[in-house]
């Protein structure tokens, strides 16, 4: 089985209006393991890059201007994908971007869907933790993936990420190692029951920590500031 594990980054929240994939990264497993084998590529988007945006994953419009085009890459990037099961995190953000690139690029071009199949994480874990934060932040928080490295978002960094929670949270290899290690002698003699992801069976209650009142005036102020940038579309300022 091949899959590959797939991050965009991107001008901006909606291809609608106008905004542009400006990195794509992928990596591959075959048979749920690395093979080495990956895709990175800047592009230019011939636009600005929103400073919003730029605050998130820290790519200029000046760093872009001299890189490849979509539509240049485009044949290069449908032949890697062609055929595999594309991994990824809130998979229509990412899709819809590309299918609106596809659509720039040409007639020649189809959509995602006839390229390949597609599998959200985002999902996924929704199912697997219903009620609980999702974010790849958080599932990396949960099963104990080390991510202090991310100061910014980028698509291959977050493609590497999102390939050691993918493994861990459907119960395979959780780590970026092509070789499992034999647990440590401290693992073992810790007297606390594990499951086969590693993870503590039994845990103690979460504490509830309440916010305070500027919290949520800031947590609205945020909201309110993504729904006008994404055309009313912000699914966090949504009711259930």
């Amino acid at each position: 089985m091949r899959q590959l594990i797939l991050d965009t980054e991107t001008t901006g929240l909606d291809p609608a209006s106008g905004h542009r994939i400006i990195e794509i990264g992928c990596i591959e497993l075959i048979d749920r393991k690395l093979t080495g084998n990956r895709f990175h590529v800047y592009l230019n988007p011939e636009r600005e890059v929103d400073p919003g945006a730029v605050e998130v994953h820290g790519l200029s419009t000046a760093f872009l201007a001299d890189k490849s085009r979509f539509n240049d890459i485009a044949q290069d990037f449908l032949g890697f994908i062609d055929g595999a099961e594309l991994v990824i995190h809130n998979a229509p953000f990412d899709v819809g971007f590309i299918n609106h690139e596809l659509k720039r690029a040409g007639s020649n071009f189809k959509t995602v869907a006839d390229y390949c199949e597609v599998l959200d994480t985002l999902l996924m874990a929704r199912k697997k933790h219903p009620g609980q934060r999702n974010s790849l932040d958080a599932l990396c928080k949960r099963y104990g993936i080390d991510n202090k490295h991310r100061s910014l978002h980028g698509a291959l960094l977050d493609a590497e990420i999102l390939t050691e929670v993918y493994l861990a949270m459907t119960g395979g290899q959780t780590t970026l190692m092509l070789e499992l290690e034999e647990p440590s002698p401290s693992n073992s003699d810790a007297g606390v029951a594990q499951s086969r992801s590693g993870l503590p069976t039994s845990r103690p209650r979460l504490r509830l920590i309440q916010c305070t009142e500027r919290e949520i005036l800031a947590h609205q102020q945020r909201l309110s500031e993504i729904d006008k940038a994404s055309g009313g579309q912000c699914l966090w300022s949504s009711s259930p």
